[in-house]
């Protein structure tokens, strides 16, 4: 009862300001950059390079948690850098770092679903400490591994949706707290 009064009284704290520059800057770059995603012929852009380094430092987090895990642990990694730092900017009520941060949640599921369509074939340059595929491993283990590109579809799809999601949801909101 007391933690939902207190979720309660929190939801309804005014969030910080975004003047109408923000606002248009803001959107001009989520334009820009979706753009950019859309015309990728490759399934790797520049930012995922940022992805990567927090995908790997993700299995050195996790493998004492188990080998699958450990595994599992580079995609858990590149999510949870950007849900915690967007929760971390909730906290604080800045709209376009909690937008971005979604954004960038979201940003990750292209990029993984790239991997997990190439967990078949094998072709993907791979970095790392062996020339072991992710997804390859994790599919195989789940029985899953002939669902590769249907899998790795959804989750392409869900990130496209995440990403308009998120700069929706910034419109939205960056809006309203210039009506507050």
């Amino acid at each position: 009862m007391l933690a939902m009064q207190f979720l309660r009284e929190w939801m309804e704290e005014p969030w910080q300001p975004v003047s109408r520059a923000a606002l248009f800057g803001w959107l001009a770059f989520y334009g820009l950059f979706l753009l950019y995603a859309a015309t990728d012929a490759d399934g790797f852009l520049m930012v995922d390079n940022v992805n990567l380094v927090t995908h790997e430092a993700g299995h050195l987090v996790f493998w004492p948690f188990g080998y699958i895990i450990g595994i599992l642990g580079g995609t858990l990694g590149e999510l949870l850098v950007p849900l915690l730092c967007g929760i971390y900017f909730l906290r604080q009520r800045q709209v376009p770092a909690v937008a971005f941060c979604g954004f960038w949640f979201f940003e990750n599921f292209p990029y993984i679903a790239t991997y997990m369509e190439d967990a078949r074939t094998v072709t993907l340059p791979l970095v790392g400490w062996g020339n072991e595929h992710d997804w390859e491993l994790l599919f195989t283990h789940w029985n899953v591994l002939q669902y590769d590109r249907v899998i790795g579809g959804w989750v392409r799809t869900l990130g496209w949706l995440g990403m308009i999601g998120a700069v929706a949801w910034f419109a939205w909101r960056a809006y309203r707290t210039q009506s507050e």
